[in-house]
This record gives structure tokens, sequence and C-alpha cells, in this order.
């Protein structure tokens, strides 16, 4: 037994989450980052020298007390850094390889860029230090704040202080340094008049209370290891200043719409999105306008984070967060219950995608996708011009027939365990409540001609599944 409370579940398995839901899965994902933290340490401590060298070893130990001290000083502030949702690809990639076999050739960067999350940590809580940080591949990033750029070439020092509140980072260290970069903290993030500098532009927070969401186009481990094309994403993307002005444009527009889709949504976009990572719009498409097209995904080591290139509108900037959210509040309920027991072997016909999918991917999308026919259901019965509630309407319809497809065989399944049964059970009730507020039967009917040809299609392209009927 997991210890979640039987309501709890019942909540999140209806795509919802009130403050009880939502803060057990972030204090869970909280205290795994941390042991994370902790186990990288121990793991550098019992390192042979070829992974880890006295003096790395050494650096590591002096980061850790930078980081401490900080912590006495400010310790939200120091969180905000450590539980950063890009740290968490670093940590662990930096864990794999002081635990390797044989040295990666990434693990020296990894190991530098825990400097420069101490840095960061003591620059967000006001302690002030002297330290010297290493930039590769020409960047410098301080996780949260933004990031340096440097001359190109191998790695170079920069030695970083702050001081009377203000943060100065010299390239190159020492008497042979390039002209110094003066950074200040302000309301609005880290801002320097110096070009060299590339701040993480904050968004306005989604609510009174909650924090500011970074949009983060800096931090060089926000795809690290993702193989994004495999799974239909673009490359990330660097922002001007014109497109910093549209995503934001576009971010204020969206708390609006996500709460005609229920005030349970901008509570789940306030306590679990903390990061926004833009990628390039998909490959071949048109610019972004109302038919752009669009990519997007979430990352489980990343907690908190949104990968996604810019939303066409800002009604489909609130869909998508929806739609990512779910993804990131069931894997961190799987991180403490598992749902199921399945095998992984890819199988099973999902309506969203041409590939087969394994059960742990089916169950997923159909969570993530209900709570879409959900949202759509609420912005159509909201909407007060005609072309968006036919928009929301059509949304709706395809979305809610792609999950009947699909909830027959996830009920079917032996493998549930019992906070996976009651998940499906609730996502159930979900799905025939949608009913009480049909869209108009055009919709209908060409949301089940495209699940028709999708299951057509997948047949001819996979052959005999056992679960593609």
């Amino acid at each position: 037994m997991s210890g979640i409370p039987e309501a709890v579940l019942r909540e999140i398995g209806r795509t919802e989450g009130g403050a009880e839901a939502l803060g057990l899965l972030v204090r869970d994902q909280h205290t795994r980052r941390l042991v994370l933290l902790r186990a990288l340490l121990d793991a550098a401590e019992a390192a042979p020298a070829a992974l880890c060298p006295p003096a790395a070893l050494h650096r590591l130990r002096q980061d850790w007390a930078l980081l401490e001290a900080a912590e006495r000083t400010d310790r939200a502030a120091v969180r905000t850094v450590l539980l950063y949702p890009l740290a968490g690809p670093w940590a662990q990639r930096c864990l794999r390889g002081l635990t390797g076999s044989a040295p990666a050739p990434e693990l020296p960067a990894d190991l530098d860029h825990f400097s420069a999350l101490a840095a960061a940590a003591a620059i967000r809580a006001g302690l002030p230090f002297t330290t010297r940080l290493t930039a590769h591949d020409g960047l410098l990033a301080l996780p949260t704040l933004g990031a340096l750029r440097t001359e190109p070439g191998p790695p170079s020092p920069v030695d970083a202080e702050l001081a009377d509140g203000r943060v100065t980072l010299r390239p190159g260290g020492g008497a042979n340094s390039a002209p110094p970069v003066t950074v200040r903290l302000t309301d609005t993030g880290a801002r320097s008049g110096d070009p060299r500098w590339l701040p993480v532009l904050t968004l306005p927070a989604v609510r009174p209370g909650a924090a500011p969401v970074p949009l983060d186009d800096t931090d060089p481990y926000r795809t690290a290891g993702t193989r994004l094309e495999r799974f239909g994403l673009s490359a990330v993307t660097s922002l001007d200043d014109a497109h910093r002005e549209a995503w934001a444009r576009s971010w204020a527009r969206t708390e609006p719409l996500l709460r005609i889709g229920g005030p349970h949504r901008s509570e789940e976009t306030a306590a679990l999105l903390h990061c926004l990572v833009p990628l390039s719009p998909p490959p071949g498409s048109a610019p972004s306008g109302d038919g752009a097209a669009q990519c997007s995904g979430t990352r489980r080591e990343a907690f908190g984070a949104v990968l996604t290139s810019r939303p066409a509108t800002p009604a489909y900037f609130a869909s998508t967060l929806v739609h990512e959210l779910q993804h990131t509040k069931l894997a961190a309920l799987a991180a403490i219950a598992p749902l199921h027991h399945e095998d992984a072997a890819p199988r099973h016909f999902a309506p969203w995608r041409s590939d087969p999918r394994p059960f742990d991917g089916l169950l997923q999308g159909a969570f993530s996708h209900i709570a879409l026919a959900d949202f759509w259901q609420r912005y159509a019965l909201g909407a007060d011009r005609l072309a968006a509630r036919d928009q929301a309407w059509a949304e709706h319809a395809r979305c809610r027939e792609q999950v009947g497809a699909v909830l027959p065989v996830l009920a079917a399944s032996g493998a549930l365990t019992r906070e996976g049964r009651i998940l499906v059970n609730e996502m159930i009730i979900v799905y025939h409540r949608l009913s009480a507020d049909p869209p108009p039967p055009g919709h209908l009917a060409r949301a089940a001609s495209y699940v028709r040809t999708a299951r057509m299609i997948w047949r001819q392209r996979n052959g005999s599944q056992r679960n593609g009927t």
C-alpha cells in the first residue's frame, strides 16, 4: 500500500488536484531531488581518481560548503536553484558519470556545472563570495539566472564575485581577463547592459502567491540526452527580443483561458509549472499563427519543466499546459505508487500516435487527452465568440473519441495496481460525464471518422498487433 489517500487518488484520476494532492506530489519530487544531490556528493567521495580526480573532489567539497552557507543565509532562495527542473537532468547525468565503469567525456563539464549551481544559489541568497567558474563551449550558465557568452574554444575560467548586491563576472580570469560583466538581480530577473549576458526571461506568476515562471533558453541541460527528434520534438532555440515579447504577450493572455477550463487548471499550473523551455517550430511548419504547427513535451527527470514551441494562440498555450502538466502529475504519482505491472512492449493502438505504444504510454496519453477533452468542453461552453466555440468543440470531440478508443484496453488490464485501478475508474467516470454536454452532431461524426481512419492507417503501418483492433 502506498499510503496515498483514496480521495487524493480519485481527485488525480479526474485530472484535477487541489492543494493536498498537488502538495503531496511536489513534496515527494523535491525530496527525491535533494536525495539525488546528496547521492551525487557521496558518489564523488567514493569514485576512483580516474572518474573524480583529487582536484575535482576538492572543488566539489568547496562548492557544497558554499551551498550550505548560502542555505543558512536564505534557505528558500537556495532551494529555488537546487529544485530547479533543469538541475534534475544534470544531477542524474553527473551521478551516472561518477558511478560508471569508465570516464564519460561529459563528466568534467558536469562537475564544473556544480560550481555554477552553487554560485547561482549564493547569488540568490545574497551571500557575498568570490570564486572561479568554468565556461564550456563559449558559455557559462548560472542556473535560473542566465548565461555569460564567452570566447568560443576550450574550457575557460570566469572569475565570479558577489559584492554590494552586484555580480561581477570576469571572463578569462586574472589579469588577462576580458572586460568584466556586471549583473544585477531585479524583480524581473538578472539584468545587465552588457550584450554578453543572456538573461532568463521571467514570466509573471500564474496567480497571486505563486512563483514567476522562467522561460529558459540558456541552460545547457534543458534537452541534454533527450534525443528530441525521436519523440517528434524540434530543437531548442535561443530567443531574441522580438520572440521574447511574443512569448510574454501570449503568456499574459493564457491564465484567463486556463480559468475557463476550471479553477483547478490555474491551481495545477501554479503548483507544477516551474520552467518553460522554448523549442523551435516543428520542421516544415508555417510561421506562428492560427494554423501553425506546434510540438511540446515533458521530461520525468525535469519535474516542473514543459518544453514547447510557441503555441499559435493563447487558447492553445493553455491547452498545452493542461496536456503536459497531466504527464507531470501522473509521472510524479507513479513515482510514489506504481500504477500497473504491464511490460514495456510497444503493441497498443493510440489514436494520437502512429506507432505502437507500451501500456504505460497508453495510460499517459489517455490521461492527458481526457484532461484536454474536459478543458475544451469547458472552453466551448464559456467562449463568447462563435469561431472560438466551434474550434473548441472540434478539439473536445476529437480528444473524447480518442480516449474512448483506448479506455477499454486500460480497464481490461489485469496488471493494474490498486492505485491504477482507482485512477482508471475515475477516468471512465469523467469520460461518461463529458457526454452530458455533447458537441454539435457534426463534430461528433468528424471525430469518430478521424479515429476510424487513424486505426485503419495504424493497422496498415504496423500489421496485426494484439491491441490494435
